[in-house]
């Protein structure tokens, strides 16, 4: 395919938004949806994933706030590959795009990422994820202002494409069979973002961090305690995302040439981190126990 396609009547784009138990964000996301300006045909999915708060009533008033087609389904159960399969399947638009409901996408986010996909060898793309308050810590950003090329076969390293800001091909994401149900917040492991790039690469897709798409990332983490407690989860969740490599990738001979060259310069607790989430990604994987 030369260049991306869609019917008349389709969508191009379908911005893919996972949320739950964070009804008190959605005023401000939704404010800055309302900010964007297309010129490329758009929709919104909505997937709430079990949310115990009132975030259906905030998404029913709020979705009413903004000018385009927007969609909202339910995905009761936890964890956000299986809740962004969810919106895959609500969405119509060739081009799948994925950000969170604590960031704000910039005025110019939609029309940048139809740019990105310009070229029809490009099956995926991240894009920059910059501070919204600078107060936050400095943490889930990728700020880099430069294209970073991710070719076939490559070993894809954690944190280049982000969940936050991340968008596929449709045909790409139903290639590799969509995201791991049993991978992303809300289960033992994180890092279902990186495992579908991941995947893709290993399937012979090329793809590419890209600049031009940015969007603002309101964390509002500054708690060190609480700060630290993620980078945890991420030290975990790359040790499951190394040993599910392992298992499925024919690339897995380059996973753990990079994994033990890494080993070398992180912390020895963040390496210790990372083999004990291997081993209880191993332990679930052979006990049947993931997903």
């Amino acid at each position: 395919m030369s260049e991306v396609e869609t019917r008349a009547d389709l969508p191009l784009v379908s911005l893919v938004v996972c949320t739950r138990n964070r009804a008190e964000k959605l005023e401000a996301f939704f404010a800055a949806l309302g900010r964007v300006h297309a010129h490329a045909p758009w929709e919104l999915v909505i997937v709430d994933n079990g949310s115990l708060d009132d975030t259906q009533v905030r998404l029913q008033s709020l979705s009413r706030s903004v000018d385009v087609r927007t969609t909202i389904v339910g995905e009761p159960r936890r964890g956000l590959g299986r809740a962004r399969n969810t919106g895959v399947a609500a969405a119509r638009g060739a081009l799948l795009a994925f950000t969170d409901d604590d960031c704000y996408p910039a005025v110019d986010y939609i029309d940048r990422v139809v740019e990105a996909f310009a070229s029809p060898d490009r099956a995926y793309i991240g894009g920059r994820i910059l501070l919204y308050d600078d107060d936050d810590h400095p943490i889930t950003i990728r700020v880099d202002d430069s294209p970073i090329p991710i070719p076939p076969y490559s070993v894809v390293p954690t944190g280049l494409v982000q969940g936050a800001n991340m968008a596929f091909r449709r045909e790409v994401l139903e290639r590799i069979g969509g995201f791991d149900n049993a991978l992303g917040p809300g289960t033992p492991f994180c890092n279902d973002d990186v495992d579908a790039v991941a995947r893709a690469s290993a399937a012979g897709f090329a793809g590419s961090y890209v600049p031009e798409p940015v969007v603002q990332h309101h964390h509002g983490r500054r708690d060190p305690g609480a700060i630290a407690a993620l980078w945890r989860s991420y030290d975990h969740g790359r040790g499951a995302y190394y040993a599910k490599c392992m298992f499925e990738l024919p690339t897995r001979w380059k996973v753990a040439r990079y994994w033990w060259q890494s080993m070398g310069v992180e912390k020895p607790s963040a390496t210790m981190r990372e083999l004990e989430g291997a081993v209880e990604y191993t332990l679930r994987r052979l006990t049947r126990r993931l997903g």
